[in-house]
C-alpha cells in the first residue's frame, strides 16, 4: 500500500468515471450474459465488494427481484437452484474467501465474475466476466473499483428492467467528484478538526446508501489506521446512540434519511460534534455540498469521496 499513489488514485476518479460513461454509452455490459429479472441472484464478495453488493441487492429486492448479498466467507450461503446466478465480485480477482466459495458452491456455468483484473483467478471459476474498467489502483486500496462496482450494478438493474444505461448519472458523478477534489482545501481542514476525535469517528448513512458509511469507515481504518465505524441512520438510535453519553462522539452524517430527526434529537441534547455530506443539517458544524447532491443515486456514487479524501490527507 502506498499513500501517495492512493492520493493519485483518488485524483483520477473524474477521468475514470468519464471513461466508464463512454463504455456504457457504447452498450450494455450485461447484454451478453442472458441474466434476467426472473433469475435468483446471489451476490458474493468481501469488504468493499460486499458493501456495494448489499445496496444493489436491496435495490433489486425492492423492485421484486429475488436477489441477496452474502459474505463469501459465510457457511450459510443460500441454496442454489437451476435458476440461480452467482455474481462474484472481487476487484483484485483474488479474494481467497470468494474463490473458496466458488470452488465449493457453484459451477462456472452459473457464475458471472465482476473484477478489475483480467485473467485473475476468479475468471477461471466463472462462465462470464464483467470488467470493472477502473484501471490500476497503484495505491493498493479499492477506491475507483468500489465506485465502478456500484455503477456496474446500477447498470445491471437497468438491464434487468429494460432501462437505459446510467450514462448521464456517471457523467454527473464525474463532474461532482471533480468539484469535491477541487474544493478539498476549503473543507478538509475543518472536517479533520470536527470528526477525528479521541474516541474514533462514526459515519452514518441511510439504508439505501449504507455503503457510503461502511466504505468511508473502512478507508479511515485501512489507510491512516484510525478507529472508525459505519452505521445506518435509523439503526443508530438503537445501537450507537449510547456512546454519545460517555465518549467524545464525532459523527459524519450522510444526509437524506427520514429517520434523521431522532438522531438529531440525541445529537443536540448531548452536544455531539456533527458534520454532514450531501445536504444541510441543523446543528452541523460543517456541511459539504457538491453539484447535484439532491439526487440520491448521485449521492450513492459520489459522497464516499469525502471520507476517502479525508483518509488520504491523514495517511
Amino acid at each position: 500500500m502506498d499513500p501517495r499513489a492512493f492520493a493519485d488514485d483518488l485524483q483520477a476518479k473524474p477521468d475514470s468515471l468519464m471513461r466508464l460513461a463512454e463504455i456504457l454509452r457504447a452498450g450494455d455490459p450485461w447484454a451478453a450474459t442472458g441474466i434476467t429479472a426472473k433469475n435468483h441472484l446471489v451476490l458474493l464478495g468481501m469488504g468493499s465488494s460486499h458493501y456495494a453488493n448489499s445496496v444493489a441487492a436491496a435495490r433489486l429486492r425492492a423492485r421484486g427481484v429475488n436477489a441477496v448479498a452474502e459474505l463469501a466467507s459465510s457457511d450459510l450461503l443460500p441454496a442454489l437452484t437451476p435458476n440461480s446466478i452467482v455474481l462474484a465480485v472481487s476487484a483484485s480477482g483474488g479474494s481467497s474467501e470468494t474463490l473458496d466459495a466458488l470452488h465449493r458452491y457453484a459451477s462456472p456455468s452459473q457464475v458471472i465474475a465482476l473484477t478489475n483484473v483480467a485473467d485473475s483467478k476468479i475468471c477461471a471459476l466463472a462462465g462470464q466476466v464483467i470488467d470493472m474498467s477502473a484501471g490500476v489502483e497503484a495505491g493498493g486500496v479499492a477506491c475507483r473499483s468500489f465506485q465502478h462496482t456500484l455503477i456496474l450494478l446500477l447498470a445491471l438493474e437497468a438491464h434487468l428492467f429494460g432501462e437505459p444505461m446510467p450514462v448521464d448519472l456517471v457523467e454527473r458523478a464525474s463532474r461532482a467528484s471533480a468539484h469535491l477534489i477541487d474544493t478539498a482545501d476549503a473543507w478538509l481542514p475543518p472536517l479533520r478538526t470536527a470528526i477525528i476525535g479521541p474516541a474514533g469517528t462514526h459515519l452514518v448513512a441511510p439504508a439505501r446508501r449504507l455503503s457510503s458509511a461502511q466504505q468511508g469507515a473502512l478507508m479511515l481504518r485501512e489507510c491512516p489506521r484510525l478507529a472508525a465505524i459505519g452505521c445506518e441512520t435509523g439503526d443508530w438510535s438503537h445501537v450507537d446512540v449510547y456512546l454519545t453519553k460517555t465518549t467524545d462522539y464525532r459523527l459524519l452524517l450522510f444526509a437524506g434519511s427520514r429517520w434523521e430527526p431522532e438522531l438529531l434529537k440525541w445529537v443536540k441534547e448531548r452536544g455531539t460534534t456533527l458534520a454532514c455530506v450531501s445536504g444541510e443539517i441543523d446543528g452541523a458544524v460543517l456541511s459539504i455540498r457538491y453539484p447535484g447532491d439532491d439526487d440520491d443515486d448521485l449521492r450513492l456514487l459520489v459522497e464516499v469521496l469525502v471520507p476517502e479524501l479525508l483518509a488520504s490527507s491523514l495517511w
